[in-house]
């Protein structure tokens, strides 16, 4: 049967799964909808139409144009906005939650209050406000640091932490004069954060392998926190500073919420800090990370489109099998970026170089566009993220050293990049970090 798949999503990861889905075996023809035209996508699509991912009437209107026979959402904000509600509703399978199941992540309070409600394991101490001045005379009078979470989406920016990134007094000048009015304030978790996601179907729950994010701007972990700048993934299902322990209970969490949410489908993220006392839930997303679905799309062996037939068809779905390698996801951002990022910029970048540098290594270099826009006079900026390069090797070591490889070859010109990301020194102080919290 071929298959029609609407692509909605004009990012990095979305690049990823557009490349992903090209390379299915299926008979498979690939339409996208995003606010930007993104280069990568447009390359592989037989059609591409700029519209604002949350406007969900556009978006079915252009589905029922190509005769979609599947989608497959990207980003939280179409999530939000009801976009795979509306697919349904046209008769068309989207691969993704509903609205309703999606405020796992669009609603930070419904989140953490239905975690404490059916007993999820990995819960901190939270405590929910819709009173900023009530939120910031809790936070004057606690005793410890803590976590400040703006009630919606935020675009990965919008959490602060007392004693890590803000003093307890920038924290209540946030709370009171930012444009947020709710607030969750919880425990600050202490540890090394981790993500684990998870294909989700008919209660089926398949995770992926773990993967470290790397949200602060600068390196070293300094700056204000971004969408993420780079991220890494090990040979095996664990991270280097993890167990198999870890990975079980990762899954035990990610289980317990499919077993509460039955209609969840889609890709169900967990973000997790290990701590002294195991795994604690920082949040849970309701669709792939991003830089994340750029270290895990390209080792995963198994046809992403069958997950997705069967998933609609109500089918068993498929093993999942990953290639037996580590990737290295960098960013290249704008100047600025995240507080004060410079759009408009045009960028060159030469993709083209990139299978050359694949071929002075044992291993594999990729280049996904990002947040760029493309005119007909050129490539430009936008106020997010540009383009991401991956490598791909047997080791951690080498597929950071391909990533540079190829963040050279391309071209990061007007450009910001954390080279630290996946680098041995920053791993290793990773795993000494676990040791020192685990007592070994």
């Amino acid at each position: 049967m071929s298959e029609t798949v609407l692509l909605v999503g004009g990012g990095g990861r979305e690049h990823a799964i557009a490349r992903s889905v090209a390379d299915s075996e299926q008979d498979v023809e690939l339409y996208a909808a995003a606010s930007n035209k993104n280069p990568g996508i447009a390359e592989l699509a037989a059609g591409f139409v700029t519209v604002d991912e949350t406007d969900a009437e556009s978006i079915v209107d252009f589905a029922e144009s190509v005769g979609a026979t599947l989608a497959v959402i990207g980003p939280e904000s179409a999530l939000a906005a009801g976009v795979v509600d509306a697919l349904d509703d046209a008769g068309i399978y989207a691969f993704g939650p509903r609205e309703a199941e999606a405020r796992i992540e669009t609603d930070k309070a419904y989140q953490r209050e239905f975690m404490r409600e059916k007993e999820i394991p990995g819960t901190p101490d939270f405590q929910v406000f819709d009173d900023p001045e009530e939120a910031a005379e809790t936070l004057r009078r606690y005793e410890g640091d803590m976590a400040i979470k703006p009630r919606g989406l935020t675009g990965g920016k919008g959490v602060r932490v007392t004693g890590d990134q803000v003093t307890k007094e920038e924290g209540i000048e946030y709370i009171l004069e930012s444009d947020y009015e709710e607030f969750v304030l919880e425990e600050r978790l202490v540890g090394e954060e981790l993500t684990v996601q998870a294909f989700v179907a008919n209660g089926s729950v398949l995770i992926t392998p773990a993967v470290q994010d790397h949200k602060r701007a600068y390196e070293g972990d300094e700056g204000p926190n971004t969408g993420g700048m780079g991220s890494y993934t090990d040979s095996t299902f664990q991270l280097p500073f993890m167990s198999e322990l870890d990975s079980a209970e990762a899954l035990t969490i990610l289980k317990a919420v499919v077993d509460e949410l039955p209609a969840y489908r889609g890709i169900l993220y967990g973000q997790f800090m290990l701590t002294e006392d195991g795994l604690k839930v920082v949040e849970f997303n309701a669709r792939f990370g991003d830089p994340e679905a750029m270290n895990t799309l390209p080792a995963l062996e198994t046809d992403f489109v069958e997950i997705m037939q069967a998933a609609r068809d109500r089918q068993p779905m498929p093993d999942i099998s990953f290639a037996e390698q580590a990737t290295v996801v960098k960013y290249a951002v704008p100047e600025g970026y995240p507080t004060d990022p410079e759009d408009g910029a045009s960028v060159t970048i030469d993709d083209e170089v990139i299978a050359d540098v694949s071929a002075d290594y044992d291993g594999e270099a990729l280049l996904f566009y990002a947040s760029v826009d493309d005119r007909e006079d050129g490539i430009y900026t936008t106020t997010s993220r540009s383009y991401a390069v991956v490598g791909v090797a047997d080791t951690i070591a080498e597929a950071e050293e391909i990533a540079e490889a190829a963040l050279e070859e391309a071209g990061t010109e007007g450009l910001r990049v954390r080279h630290d990301v996946g680098t041995e020194k920053l791993v290793q102080s990773r795993i000494g970090h676990v040791e020192e919290l685990r007592g070994d």
